[in-house]
């Protein structure tokens, strides 16, 4: 049987407040590509299928269409719920997708209830391990100690195993959680990811392949538990890191093979670090202007609209941070020491040269400064003027009778 691991889909996040969509269902259609050129059986979605607990409606129109393709593509698909999921969204009617082999695991109960699929060498057992909240969860089994993931997922490991010795055949796990391959210690238990708990490797023993979800990148924790990562870079510390999935082969007695399955990189990430100058006039960043870009200034100072400025030339470009390559040695004297029997000129300059990393007023600015300055300084020198305040006319009397005659 051959199995196409993949995980953390999040459809709808956004990149710097840019929309994914389309690049996510280029790759999509590209995995379903692969399904059918590789002869996939099933393909698995260790959970995050969405980004939000509320998606749009353009969100489930693009997952309607990917499970669609690969099921067409000749793959069963079973997909689990991640901590981004809403649980209920996600498993709407999922018993009647079930039919259509399109299999949907959301619901606690489901956690050692598998979804068999049969090859040419028996049944293969899939457990679906939906994100399980120890909040929520434990109230269902109020004599078990269910206080944090590891756990949550411990019980549940030891409810699958015992369920598969009695099915017999062989077992896949899908699981979204941040497991580590080292023991349990006080130290440790306040690992976290994503806001996850940390799980020890070993609570993955038994299983013939473990398939995981909520680390982007691929990993690979041993032989039979890996993960996938997601089908698209979410973040620039991603950017070195490939996309796609593992291609899992299980023969007669198990675990046969892993391999590697690239998809594209619609658009690739790219850092560039450089004065504003460089960066813009180079003609090598040519390769990159198509790229999601994370721009480093190195100019002493700041450039004037200096995103306006990069945008012009590189649509895509979506951070930018100031670096300085040379910043100002911390001065031990004081403040008073620093400004004593200096002009304000002198003050006001070596301020700009503080803040700056070691560079002064330019020429224009200092003669902006010595201009404001002598105002100050004309202004102070004037003598005080006494507002004067007007008297107000005198009033006048109603005119007399006679006054009007006359």
């Amino acid at each position: 049987m051959r199995i196409l691991h993949t995980s953390d889909w999040h459809i709808g996040r956004t990149f710097h407040g840019h929309s994914t969509i389309e690049n996510l269902r280029t790759v999509l259609a590209a995995l379903a590509g692969e399904v059918r050129e590789r002869s996939v059986d099933v393909v698995v979605v260790a959970g995050d299928i969405f980004d939000s607990a509320t998606p749009s409606a353009e969100a489930y129109t693009v997952l309607e269409a990917a499970v669609v393709a690969l099921r067409e593509a000749g793959a069963s698909v079973i997909l689990t719920s991640g901590n981004h999921d809403s649980a209920t969204r996600l498993g709407f009617m999922s018993r009647f997708s079930g039919l259509a082999g399109v299999h949907v695991i959301t619901r606690q109960e489901q956690h050692n209830s598998p979804v068999t699929i049969t090859d040419d060498s028996g049944p293969v057992h899939f457990y679906g391990i939906p994100y399980l909240e120890p909040a929520l969860l434990r109230h269902h089994y109020p004599d078990v100690p269910l206080k944090n993931h590891e756990q949550v997922l411990a019980f549940v490991m030891d409810r699958i195993r015992a369920d598969c010795a009695e099915r017999g055949g062989r077992s896949v796990v899908l699981s979204h959680c941040f497991a580590v391959g080292v023991e349990q210690s006080d130290v440790e238990r306040d690992i976290t990811s994503g806001g996850i708990d940390y799980v020890p490797l070993s609570i993955f023993d038994g299983p013939d392949y473990v398939a995981l979800g909520h680390i982007h990148g691929r990993s690979i924790l041993s032989e039979r538990v890996r993960y996938s990562g997601a089908p698209l870079h979410y973040s620039f510390s991603e950017a070195a890191k490939p996309r796609g999935g593992w291609l899992v082969e299980l023969d007669a007695d198990g675990l046969a093979n892993v391999d590697w399955v690239d998809l594209p990189v619609p658009r690739p990430l790219s850092v560039l670090t450089g004065t504003l100058d460089e960066i813009l006039t180079d003609a090598a960043h040519a390769a990159v202007e198509g790229h999601w870009l994370s721009v480093v200034l190195t100019d002493q100072v700041r450039p004037l609209d200096g995103m306006r400025k990069l945008q012009s030339r590189f649509a895509h470009c979506v951070t930018l941070e100031h670096r300085p390559d040379v910043t100002a040695t911390p001065s031990e004297t004081t403040y008073a020491e620093r400004v004593h029997a200096r002009t304000d000129t002198e003050i006001v300059s070596g301020f700009l040269e503080f803040v700056r990393n070691g560079v002064g007023p330019s020429e224009l600015e200092a003669d902006i400064l010595t201009s404001v300055l002598t105002e100050v300084a004309l202004g102070e020198s004037d003598e005080p003027v006494t507002p004067t305040v007007p008297k107000a006319p005198a009033r006048r009397s109603a005119p007399t009778l006679a006054e009007v005659d006359a």
